[in-house]
């Protein structure tokens, strides 16, 4: 093995490592903060007593990320702004989120190229120059662009989750009002219920009770509620609730009005997903299943011309 070869493999073992360790703290983020609230009611001697060892390997990897992450980190304040509210719309709240995600962009731009070139040396495969060039700059845009397509992906099904599932909210936050329940405690107990419905939504509830409880004021509570969702249908509940607790008037009724909105809404958009089937079928039977049909049906008539037709009309001319 050559050199270059030996470092095509450092550099593949160093993006892989770092790529793994990156998804590892993502998703290790939520067990770690639940042992650790466990141990409240534990006593002495429980891991809130014992220093976070657990956190000191993601400490290294984020003191590795951030180096390469200034390599595609914009310099605009305000598109890191955007990037964290995108974050929070996808339900990741981790303050080293951004950091870990411009080091993705900045290896897989880095790395899908490099790996290109070691399979193309290791495989002895030639290629002209113009096509190279062509395959490395499609590889890096594939690399740069491809955290923002995960998290667009990531987005758009964890705001289709709390649409699909905010109308049944609603209609339960109804009820608690109805029953005589004060619309913070309403809020409470619908995030209860909910966790079984959406547990995306009942953490998005929890987390405007919490504000509330530690005494924030209720229209702030609301707006970060629309901030943190970025659904339309969540800003417009809440500036009805503002306006409701603002002119004194029922929220029973402002909240029936638009559980049944939404409703409709979602009946809307289902009905327009089903009417968009026929189109998205178009393009699979075309290229898959016409030609299968083509060939059972006029596979054996052509067998029959070539073998019948075809020679007595070459032998009549």
């Amino acid at each position: 093995m050559t050199t270059l070869q030996m470092l095509y493999l450092g550099l593949v073992f160093v993006a892989v490592a770092a790529g793994v360790l990156g998804v590892g703290m993502v998703i290790g983020r939520d067990a770690e903060v639940r042992e650790r609230l466990r141990g409240i009611g534990a006593g002495p001697g429980t891991v809130l007593d014992q220093p976070p060892e657990a956190g000191a390997w993601q400490e290294k990897v984020l003191k590795v990320a951030k180096p390469v992450a200034k390599l595609a980190t914009p310099t605009d304040e305000e598109d890191v702004s955007r990037l964290r509210a995108r974050f929070l719309h996808a339900g990741i709240r981790q303050p080293s989120a951004p950091v870990l995600f411009y080091a993705a962009k900045a290896l897989l731009a880095l790395g899908l190229p490099m790996l290109f070139i070691f399979f193309t040396r290791a495989a002895n495969l030639t290629l002209d120059t113009p096509k190279t060039v062509a395959m490395l700059l499609l590889l890096a845009a594939i690399g740069y662009y491809l955290p923002s397509a995960v998290l667009a992906w990531l987005t758009r099904r964890r705001q289709r989750e709390l649409f699909e599932a905010f109308p049944d909210a609603l209609d339960l936050m109804i009820v608690c009002v109805e029953a005589g329940l004060g619309l913070d405690m309403a809020i409470n107990k619908t995030a209860e219920e909910m966790k079984i419905r959406s547990p995306e939504l009942a953490e998005e509830l929890e987390l405007m009770a919490l504000e509330l409880r530690v005494g924030s004021s209720r229209e702030r509570a609301l707006r970060n509620l629309a901030a943190r969702t970025g659904l339309d249908e969540v800003s417009t509940f809440a500036t009805m609730l503002i306006q409701a607790d603002r002119f004194g008037t029922s929220p029973a009724e402002s909240l029936r009005v638009h559980a049944d909105m939404l409703r409709t809404r979602r009946q809307l958009r289902a009905e327009e997903a089903a009417a968009k089937i026929p189109l998205k079928l178009l393009f699979p039977l075309i290229f898959f299943i016409f030609p299968s049909l083509l060939l059972v049906l006029l596979g054996p008539a052509m067998i029959q011309i070539y073998r019948i037709l075809l020679p007595t009309m070459s032998g009549g001319g």
